[in-house]
């Protein structure tokens, strides 16, 4: 936001070292009024029934759809705490501390590394079950999926504090005046964490998706060719390939929407990484975590076994006794 000779200051007893708070527009107020009100309300609300319903229908427990689940406990966190403050911050000033900071700045790393290696993990587990079919039940297993989910979040964590040591042993040491949270990289790990944590990622699920969508291509034509010569004694596995075939398809439009909601922070933070505390990144921030926000959607329109769980939710059809058996799919 741009600072007005006559702005108020955020602490005004330290008028030497004091931020002044943002002056803000009628119109870019109530573009936050908006976001502040619906946005992350939605994402909270539509990711907390994806979990929900993966959590407590057995059926839905597939390695596949604990994948999901990760995905959107990570977009349930961003909407629950990382957006309600990021679009505050456009609007006012950081009256909660130092310690708070390094809290929100280490969580929000967190999250967003979590979520790109779930995408990553959510390429190779449609890889494998496009591409070696054969392999994939014994390979993909709930358990093994589980580690690998944990193993991404305890990494992410790891990964994230290598980011925040400096912070860690001087709070408050980036920010240039009180009642501001900034965010801060040096040039070295800038270059690391834009390698590993978006050009690797974003190669691996770039190729391994390439190799789906060939291999998925040549599938669907080999199945309509046997409909038609052996339908009958083929019928189950043309259902197995077709059902493996959409859920590939799906979960690319999930990808497509990731990389088109996360480009472009990279691309600013590339520039220059003092962008991203700047106002000409507001829609660069906003469409980095809305990604959190159209995932779920992404599901209701795709996923059949996902509107069908929303419904018995809604009636409280889960409440009853025995209704983790469920026939969902």
């Amino acid at each position: 936001m741009e600072m007005q000779d006559g702005a108020e200051l955020c602490f005004p007893h330290f008028s030497n070292s004091s931020c002044k708070k943002p002056a803000s527009s009628l119109s870019e107020l109530l573009l936050l009024q908006v976001m502040l009100s619906f946005i992350p309300v939605l994402t909270v609300t539509l990711n907390l029934l994806v979990i929900i319903s993966i959590s407590h229908y057995r059926q839905l427990q597939t390695p596949t759809n604990i994948l999901l689940l990760s995905l959107a406990v990570s977009d349930f966190l961003v909407g629950l705490m990382i957006m309600p403050v990021e679009i505050i911050q456009k609007a006012s000033c950081w009256f909660v501390g130092d310690l708070m900071c390094f809290s929100y700045k280490y969580l929000s790393y967190i999250i967003t590394s979590a979520s790109v290696g779930d995408m990553v993990l959510i390429s190779i587990d449609r890889y494998v079950a496009i591409c070696d079919p054969l392999h994939y039940p014994t390979r993909v297993t709930e358990r093994r999926v589980k580690l690998c989910v944990c193993l991404c979040w305890l990494c992410s964590a790891l990964y994230s504090l290598s980011f925040m040591k400096d912070d860690l042993t001087l709070l408050g040491r980036h920010n240039s005046c009180y009642g501001k949270c900034m965010f801060f990289i040096d040039d070295i790990l800038g270059s690391v964490d834009l390698v590993l944590n978006f050009i690797l990622p974003v190669s691996v699920i770039t190729v391994l998706y390439m190799r789906v969508f060939v291999v998925a291509v040549s599938q669907a034509r080999a199945m309509r060719s046997h409909v038609t010569t052996v339908k009958l004694q083929l019928s189950v596995t043309i259902k197995t390939k077709k059902s493996e075939l959409k859920a590939a398809r799906t979960l690319g439009v999930l990808m497509i929407v990731f990389l088109i909601c996360f480009i472009p922070y990279y691309c600013v933070s590339l520039v220059e990484v003092d962008l991203l505390n700047s106002s000409s990144a507001s829609f660069v921030f906003y469409l980095f975590y809305l990604n959190s926000c159209l995932n779920p959607v992404i599901y209701t329109l795709f996923y059949p076994w996902f509107r069908k769980a929303v419904k018995f939710i809604l009636t409280l059809q889960i409440l009853q006794p025995g209704s983790c058996q469920d026939n969902i799919l």
